[in-house]
């Protein structure tokens, strides 16, 4: 019978931003360290199941970003990625978390990277699930997305239309065989927090900072390169934002990646945890 584990919620003040978070407690004092770094516009609960699954015999550790979840943040908060890098390193550092793998989703891949870049000698490896660092990933409708400019006329609208539920629902039901598996409450809590006061402004912030992160992408293949994690690739190939050729692109930097392409969209883990969960269960037993 599968062991359900102890998971504790905490909150930790990092520079004036009160950082919510969730971790299981492991049966084990060695367990290994798995740091999931989440996407938009969701927050730690999109982790939930996968910390049931594996939390018995890992630590898994999930913070919201400011901007996201029950995390809060004072009003004069700058939303760039540099700035969530600052607070998920902060967070780190409070735990003194030394040694850890990182999950890279969505956000969570330019917030991570970063991370990694700062602190390298405390990666022990990657878990990529769709979290882009190649242009080679990027959709058409990624791109003309990333490419808005505050001063482009209907460009905030544009990013506002995506902030509203139908917009939320598209991107958890988008490039799914079988939207019926995707339990409603991810995308209707995903939406609950977009709509808090605040929310939608940090949302539009974070949009227009996103290029950003693709002018860093050639630094983070460098250190891809350099550094060569163990690296575990789990990919929704029907993700219309993020697609299957960056996946394979981190072969190019990481030629003994494990690569699995999935039949899902691009929040892999509401229909395919059964196939994930193993696999992130193992990998994290060969970096211990």
């Amino acid at each position: 019978m599968h062991r359900l584990p102890l998971v504790r919620h905490g909150r930790i003040d990092i520079d004036g931003v009160e950082v919510h978070y969730r971790e299981s407690v492991p049966d084990r004092a060695d367990a290994p360290v798995l740091l999931l770094l989440h996407g938009f516009p969701t927050a730690s609960h999109q982790f939930r199941r996968l910390i049931d699954a594996l939390g018995a015999d890992h630590r898994l550790i999930a913070p919201d970003y400011p901007g996201f979840g029950q995390t809060t943040a004072p009003e004069a908060f700058t939303y760039t990625f540099d700035r969530l890098a600052d607070i998920v390193e902060g967070f780190v550092d409070h735990l003194d978390l030394r040694r850890f793998t990182m999950y890279l989703f969505d956000f969570g891949a330019p917030v991570g990277l970063r991370l990694a870049e700062r602190r390298p000698e405390r990666i022990t490896g990657l878990v990529v699930q769709n979290g882009n660092a190649y242009t080679d990933g990027l959709s058409a409708a990624a791109q003309d997305f990333i490419a808005l400019a505050p001063d482009q006329t209907g460009a905030e609208d544009r990013i506002r239309d995506l902030l509203t539920l139908e917009g939320t629902r598209f991107q958890y039901e988008s490039g799914v065989p079988d939207p019926s598996l995707i339990a409603p409450e991810g995308w209707v809590l995903d939406q609950h927090y977009l709509d808090l006061p605040g929310r939608k402004e940090a949302q539009v912030a974070l949009a227009f900072d996103y290029k950003s992160n693709v002018e860093r992408y050639g630094a983070w293949q460098a250190w891809l390169r350099e550094h060569q994690p163990p690296t575990l690739i789990v990919w929704g190939a029907g993700d219309p934002f993020f697609t299957e050729a960056g996946a394979r692109a981190y072969l190019r930097d990481l030629p003994e990646a494990e690569l699995h392409l999935l039949d899902a969209g691009h929040f892999a883990l509401e229909t395919r945890l059964d196939v994930i969960t193993p696999l992130i269960g193992d990998f994290l037993e060969r970096q211990r």
